[in-house]
């Protein structure tokens, strides 16, 4: 299996890919994680992935400005249905419209707005940073078997941002934050996570390793 983990300038990209190959050896296949931006290599790929840390709008522009990225990973996975994920901004990036820093437009794949958090309980402070359990809210293939609610595993956040889907179907878990935070959303052969699946430990590794398995 080959993974393409997108290169931009702007991600944990060491974290994500050691994580990738333990999702791998998880679920026994053999494959390889190529790091970089260049269309060939998404196009061959069987699986994609999208990190992003930082700012929405600095990091909207350091994909628009590599050179054919974002028309390769419209057709890889807009047009052929590759199976994509997004990580934390890289997340964030599938909406329509981010407001950090002013109105930028994203990609589109998820209609929805990313907005501040606004957590209800004043002393809860942002950015939202550590660990959080999460309540699931849709059926996926890739949360199978994976452990929600107060007993289940904790996944590591950081951010000031979040992903409201404007259509229900498309938000699949939650964490709790002073209210809902958005923690996973899906679309067609599109996922992305708020938190850091390559930093949670066992519930990333299992969610990697479901997302290797996937097969949409």
């Amino acid at each position: 299996m080959k993974i393409a983990l997108i290169d931009y300038g702007a991600g944990n990209l060491h974290s994500a890919g050691k994580a990738l190959m333990r999702a791998l050896d998880e679920i026994g296949v053999t494959g390889h994680v190529v790091l970089g931006a260049n269309p060939d290599e998404i196009a061959s790929a069987d699986r994609i992935v999208l990190p992003g840390d930082g700012a929405y709008r600095d990091c909207r522009e350091h994909l628009a400005e590599v050179d054919g990225l974002e028309d390769a990973l419209n057709e890889q996975v807009r047009v052929k249905g590759r199976p994509f994920l997004g990580i934390c901004v890289g997340m964030q990036l599938l909406s329509e419209i981010g407001e950090e820093r002013g109105e930028t437009e994203g990609l589109g794949w998820i209609p929805g707005r990313v907005v501040a958090l606004d957590p209800k309980a004043r002393h809860l402070k942002v950015p939202h940073m550590g660990w959080n359990t999460l309540r699931k809210t849709g059926e996926h293939p890739v949360l199978e078997g994976l452990p929600f609610g107060e007993k289940g595993l904790h996944a590591y956040f950081l951010h000031s941002f979040h992903l409201l889907p404007t259509h229900n179907t498309d938000l699949l878990a939650t964490a709790d934050y002073g209210g809902a935070v958005s923690a996973i959303v899906g679309r067609d052969t599109v996922i992305g996570t708020q938190f850091h699946p390559e930093k949670s430990q066992k519930l990333g590794i299992a969610l990697l390793a479901n997302f290797l398995r996937w097969a949409p």
